[in-house]
């Protein structure tokens, strides 16, 4: 080994300060910046030492020429220029990565051919053979960089990248790479409060990376010593017994620090993840030193200890959470987590959402750039109430990077706002109006003041867990952003204490103007459906996937009136969205039902809530031939090889267009129908566009037309200012029920729908 090395030690954007401040630390000298990585030189052992103890880098190439490229010609030429044989040996396999641009070459995998012919070549000429290529598992890598019009050639002295420590098996979702969250630690000041026994929480911890590489620093680990192959070990240069001896120091010195840990914990809400923690843990030799917990991340509190700590955390941004609300509630929600519970404490945010910054409601006292693969994100850093001893700056912070604000005030119990006062008053009011009734679902607050744009419903589950769906209605342009983020966060902290509930069952949303069928289109994917109670009905309710939860709350006394008229009656259920209605017309005594939606989901989702409660569901067939009865009509039309249709059917279909076959078919009659259609469609499965304003008259026309004798059309609509068109209902007997089909909960200038009774006479 030569005296002297010159290396380029390659890292993650962001990380080039950082990485100075520790090869400097390890022996490194002249260390500068470049970008993705810095240049150094230092003495025979930096390049073990920087392989051992890096926690940033990701490689330490040896650099071996740097030459002009103007073609591919010249790459093999200044290729040829390098004495590969006083490298490696023949007998060593090799492999080579191409990186970078250039005008003169293009294609990468052609650049290393070129390299591999130039190597193959030399060791011909010296040895009559040359080595194997081994793609997969090589004893030697070759790192090539084109950098437009130049190429520079290195060995890599670390072999697999640095940051695979050895330890991670199985892993969640986008898992940070163990160089990025040792990055991350360094900012957040976690040494300095490590060597005062402070403890460490992440309380969204996936598979536990930040926990254990914190752990790693706290116990002075080197974060190399389970790697099994390095680079460097086919280097015909490389001297053993430094290594070795390099090794057996820091073995020595992991088994001191492994004796004073400070307390560490790590939650997440998906336990199947932290199986993978624990074994990941187990694996980095950190068995029993790591505390693991499922649970919310808004449900988090200190570590019990003498010392205020570090929470640090990497939140979702979006792409790996259900719903963009429950992005903006997790945002919204831990600020006041950290207030109320982690005074003195300190907490490091990682996200590429700078927009949700500023919804944690707390001042940044340092702010850092880092790039997660290709993704820029921002590191967030706050002082939580009492400032605890000063995080120490280092060399490597710069002016654009670190913003000094001065830390948050204490936390201090504030007046209630104007919500809270609110809310209190309707909670009383419709709480007893709610007992009294035997309602479990309502809605408590529907944006009863200007300044707090938000519709809160109740749901009891059965069983008793109380949940609350939460939407914020789209705010004017005229709102200053920052007062309605504000006023958001005093909200949903003022919810989560009226209720007295864990955050996982607070479901927040963000609503803005729908049209069609965008109310009813997937938010996410979390899947949990919860069981409620109407009057004796029991229905599935979705609080998470989508815009709407799977049961109007508005149109509770219109389902309970069709239940109530429903006895020995057949039904007919229009846009029947999750067949809430048709239940309760089943429940009801109803002979038939006939539930009618272009939807799959939701049709699946009717006959569930039918099959709930105890009623067989059908597919609805169009009609036999005349010479039968119909799947309506029963007795002996029927062919005797049919089986009796099922009492309760559902059909997919655009409701307007099944309206104009059934229309003409007098076996398709029905003494109730309940029509609610959406204020506008234009989906795809569709015969045209739908317009409630437009075609209502038709629609009502047509819905009228497949009534029996003495039955009985209840059509509502939730369009703002809709209009109804005399024609619809000329001939026919019509009445606004609008009064009647509202409940104290919605009992609310304007109505939140409207409603008209409609009837065809017996002639």
């Amino acid at each position: 080994m030569t005296e002297t090395l010159t290396l380029f030690v390659t890292c993650p954007r962001g990380l080039e300060p950082l990485l100075v401040t520790e090869l400097s630390a390890l022996g490194a000298t002249e260390a500068k910046e470049r970008r993705g990585g810095v240049a150094c030189s230092g003495p025979a052992d930096l390049a073990y030492r920087a392989c051992l103890w890096s926690r940033l880098a990701s490689r330490v190439l040896l650099p071996l020429a740097t030459f002009p490229l103007t073609d591919a010609d010249t790459l093999y030429a200044g290729a040829r220029t390098v004495d590969w044989p006083e490298l490696f040996a023949p007998e060593s396999t090799f492999s080579i990565a191409v990186a970078g641009h250039s005008p003169a070459v293009t294609h990468t995998h052609y650049a290393g051919l070129k390299v591999k012919d130039a190597i193959a070549d030399a060791f011909r000429d010296r040895f009559g053979r040359r080595p194997d290529v081994n793609t997969d598992a090589p004893d030697v890598r070759i790192h090539v960089h084109l950098d437009r019009e130049q190429a520079n050639l290195s060995l890599d002295l670390s072999g697999e990248s640095l940051h695979r420590r050895g330890y991670r098996g199985g892993t969640g979702e986008a898992p940070l790479k163990e160089n990025l969250a040792c990055a991350i630690l360094l900012r957040a000041g976690w040494p300095q409060i490590a060597a005062e026994g402070g403890p460490l929480l992440d309380p969204m911890c996936g598979s536990g990376t930040f926990l254990i590489e914190g752990a790693w620093m706290a116990a002075d680990i080197a974060p190399g010593l389970m790697r099994d192959r390095f680079g460097f070990e086919h280097w015909l240069d490389h001297v053993p017994a430094i290594w070795h001896a390099l090794k057996r120091d820091a073995q020595s010195r992991r088994d001191q620090g492994l004796k004073r840990l400070p307390a560490l914990r790590g939650r997440d809400l998906d336990g199947r993840v932290l199986t993978f923690a624990r074994k990941n843990a187990l694996n980095a030799g950190l068995k029993d030193a790591i505390v693991w917990e499922v649970g919310d991340l808004l449900e988090s509190r200190p570590i019990e200890h003498e010392r205020p700590g570090l929470m640090v955390t990497n939140p979702p941004y979006g792409e790996r959470m259900a719903a963009e609300g429950e992005v903006i509630k997790l945002y919204s929600l831990l600020g006041g987590t950290l207030k109320s519970h982690f005074t003195g404490w300190r907490a490091a945010v990682l996200t590429s959402r700078p927009d949700l910054g500023p919804r944690i409601g707390l001042r940044a006292d340092a702010m850092h750039s880092f790039y997660n693969g290709d993704l820029l994100c921002k590191l967030l850093q706050f002082q939580v109430g009492d400032r605890i001893a000063p995080v120490s700056a280092t060399a490597a912070d710069t002016a654009q990077d670190v913003a000094p604000i001065a830390p948050a005030a204490p936390a201090v119990a504030r007046a209630p706002s104007e919500f809270a006062n609110r809310l209190a008053k309707n909670r009383k009011h419709l709480g007893k109006w709610a007992r009294r009734t035997g309602v479990t679902c309502y809605r408590v607050y529907d944006a009863d003041l200007p300044d707090y744009a938000l519709a809160v419903d109740v749901y009891e589950a059965i069983g008793g867990d109380v949940h609350l769906h939460v939407q914020e209605y789209a705010a004017p342009k005229t709102i200053d952003p920052v007062k309605a983020e504000k006023r958001l966060r005093e909200a949903l902290a003022d919810l989560q204490a009226a209720y007295a509930l864990p955050a996982s069952r607070l479901h927040f949303k963000q609503r803005a103007v729908q049209r069609g069928s965008a109310q009813y289109e997937k938010q996410g994917d979390s899947l949990r459906v919860l069981e409620i109670d109407e009057q004796g009905c029991k229905l599935l309710v979705n609080l998470d996937d989508y815009m709407d939860t799977g049961l109007f709350l508005d149109h509770r006394p219109m389902r309970l009136r069709l239940r109530r008229e429903a006895q020995d009656r057949r039904v007919l259920n229009l846009f029947c969205y999750t067949g809430a209605a048709s239940v309760q017309a089943a429940l009801g005594g109803a002979r038939q039902t006939l539930s009618v939606d272009l939807s799959n989901t939701y049709l699946h989702w009717a006959g569930r809530n039918l099959r709930l409660n105890g009623f067989e569901v059908g597919e609805w067939t169009s009609p036999a031939p005349r010479e039968t009865s119909g799947p309506w009509r029963g007795g002996s039309g029927r062919r005797r090889s049919e089986p009796p249709p099922a009492p309760h059917l559902t059909a997919r279909a655009d409701c307007m267009a099944w309206l104009r076959t059934a229309v003409e078919d007098p076996s398709q009659r029905f003494d109730l129908v309940f029509c609610d259609p959406p204020t506008f469609s234009n989906s795809k499965k569709l015969e045209g566009v739908f317009d409630v304003e437009r075609d209502h008259p038709e629609l009502i026309r047509l819905a009228a037309g497949v009534l029996a004798p003495g039955g009985t059309l209840y059509f509502s609509t939730n369009k703002r200012r809709f209009k109804l068109d005399p024609a619809a209902v000329e001939g026919l007997e019509c009445e606004d029920i609008t009064a009647q089909s509202l409940d104290e909960d919605f009992r609310r200038p304007p109505p939140a729908h409207r409603a008209w009774r409609v009837c065809r006479g017996v002639t």
